[in-house]
């Protein structure tokens, strides 16, 4: 690639990137739009996944996200974009692997758990969403204003290890 295209992928990209701040995803999907998908870098494939994302096309977001994932792995901001597109694109399975692959690189963050713990609610697997409540309140304790108003856990909701965990969270 020469300079002068990169100098011109890299203004598109900040372009992009200004038009999702001020929430005008469509505008920022066009611009994408006019780099050829052998001249992005991961910043515009993120930015193109963030724009579907924001469009509420969360099936069409996870390539773009997936591509930028396999290039940034140790990226968790990519790895919670994917985990809601997966979760809405009716994909737990790969909800829960994409936050099992943050944890991975921020084992403490207590954001990552929390979110765990609500694609495991939905997956049915009720003992790991527990563990990883837990971990998610032990690290933020802030977490506990969301577990009531969060429709995920309504699987579990009613189970007593649940309920104990959400109890004893003060």
């Amino acid at each position: 690639m020469e300079l002068r295209d990169h100098i011109r992928r890299k203004q598109i990209e900040r372009q992009a990137e200004g038009y999702l701040e001020l929430g005008m995803s469509q505008h920022a999907l066009d611009l994408l739009a006019s780099l050829r998908d052998q001249d992005m870098d991961p910043q515009g494939w993120y930015l193109r996944g963030e724009a579907l994302r924001a469009l509420e096309r969360y099936a069409e977001a996870i390539g773009p996200l997936e591509r930028v994932a396999e290039a940034a792995p140790d990226d968790i901001a990519v790895w919670l974009a994917l985990g809601w597109c997966y979760k809405r694109a009716g994909r737990i399975d790969r909800a829960v692997y994409g936050m099992e692959q943050a944890i991975k690189v921020k084992p403490k963050e207590a954001l990552l758990h929390y979110n765990l713990a609500c694609y495991l609610s939905l997956a049915g697997e009720k003992e790991r969403a527990l563990k990883h409540l837990t971990k998610a309140l032990g690290f933020d304790p802030s977490f506990r204003g969301l577990v009531d108003g969060e429709r995920d856990f309504d699987p579990i909701r009613s189970d007593p290890g649940f309920q104990a965990i959400v109890g004893a969270v003060v």
